[in-house]
């Protein structure tokens, strides 16, 4: 078991070597970029990809109870996005708060750099921060004077390509119904279509895993195998553990899931344990799914990280294929827009 173990590592190794970035490129028009939510969280079209029988149908997001059988179980993302961006006082800075890993200190992305130079401060809200640390990827570590309020004071951080600023509505609507935990800076955006009536009617269980501003960054290495993978911070439940063990097929709600899930997958022992920590998986063409049975999904960035791991559950030819039908038959596309359903 060992010797096939390695030999499947080779071979993920070696398709990886030959994959290049510009293989998940694709062309979308802009008009298909949803940059407001739908008029109803459950009115999305589905898109059905199966794996099986290589086909591909459209239908509505309201048919997803009609694909989940006994013995299924769908997993959830129940982390809650907070307001993480900021500006100060004056308007001059902005700065994008990743997580605060101690009291009045915050880990941040911040522009302009030139403002915020070791020793240098800035003022939220009244209060003073000042640069403590400059970290290696030009993030900013900023301690704080007193606790600001990141609720009142706080935007929330958009994707660019809604391309405006944030409205009322986003404050519900860019947050699934059944967020709990908060310290995402994206939503778990295959979520935000289920509502709490269809909620009920399903068997699932929840994890978490605090969605980061790396989830919307590019693939910029020519090999996809330079590419550093960002890092997020996960929870599972001993409850959550026990229900994904002793179910026939797990069906992952959005990718945040299935890297938790195949993250705790290659834990020795073969079965999922509960616990909390960090995870940089990253999920390309070649990788061995270990506990993901069907995947739920919205469609992605060309060239990021989340198109190359849907291409390596479904299979890069099939996925193409089937963003070219997205495309064809206007679904839309991103974190607003429909979803699709990989069987």
């Amino acid at each position: 078991m060992n010797r096939y173990k390695t030999l499947l590592a080779i071979q993920h190794k070696v398709i990886a070597d030959d994959l290049r970035s510009d293989d998940f490129d694709y062309l979308l028009p802009g008009e298909l970029i949803a940059s407001r939510p739908s008029s109803h969280r459950d009115s999305s079209r589905m898109m059905i990809v199966d794996r099986g029988s290589r086909t591909i149908s459209s239908g509505m997001f309201a048919e997803f109870a009609d694909f989940i059988g006994q013995g299924d179980l769908v997993v959830l993302n129940d982390t809650k996005v907070v307001p993480s961006r900021f500006f100060s006082d004056d308007g001059k800075i902005e700065l994008l708060r990743m997580e605060e890993p101690e009291p009045l200190l915050w880990r941040c992305m911040v522009r302009p750099g030139k403002k915020m130079r070791l020793g240098n401060t800035v003022v939220i809200a009244g209060v003073t921060g000042t640069v403590e640390k400059i970290l290696e990827e030009g993030e900013r570590m900023v301690r704080f004077t007193q606790a600001i309020d990141i609720e009142s004071c706080g935007q929330l951080a958009l994707p660019h390509y809604m391309n405006r600023e944030p409205g009322e509505e986003d404050r519900e609507r860019y947050q699934t119904v059944y967020a709990r935990q908060p310290g995402a800076i994206a939503a778990p955006t295959a979520g935000l279509h289920f509502t709490t009536g269809l909620l009920e009617q399903l068997p699932h269980a929840f994890l978490t895993l605090h969605v980061g501003a790396g989830t919307f960054q590019p693939v910029r290495s020519a090999r996809i195998t330079d590419h550093k993978m960002h890092s997020e911070h996960f929870h599972l439940s001993p409850g959550t553990a026990d229900a994904i063990n002793s179910c026939q097929r797990v069906v992952s709600v959005g990718t945040t899931v299935t890297r938790t899930l195949e993250h705790l997958a290659r834990c020795p022992g073969g079965k999922i344990r509960p616990g909390s920590g960090e995870t940089d998986i990253f999920i390309y063409p070649g990788f061995e799914f270990r506990c993901t049975g069907a995947l739920l999904t919205n469609f992605h960035l060309p060239k990021s990280t989340l198109f190359m791991l849907v291409c390596a559950l479904a299979g890069t030819e099939l996925m193409r294929e089937a963003y070219s039908r997205a495309i064809a038959e206007n679904f839309r596309f991103y974190s607003y827009g429909d979803c699709m359903l990989i069987v």
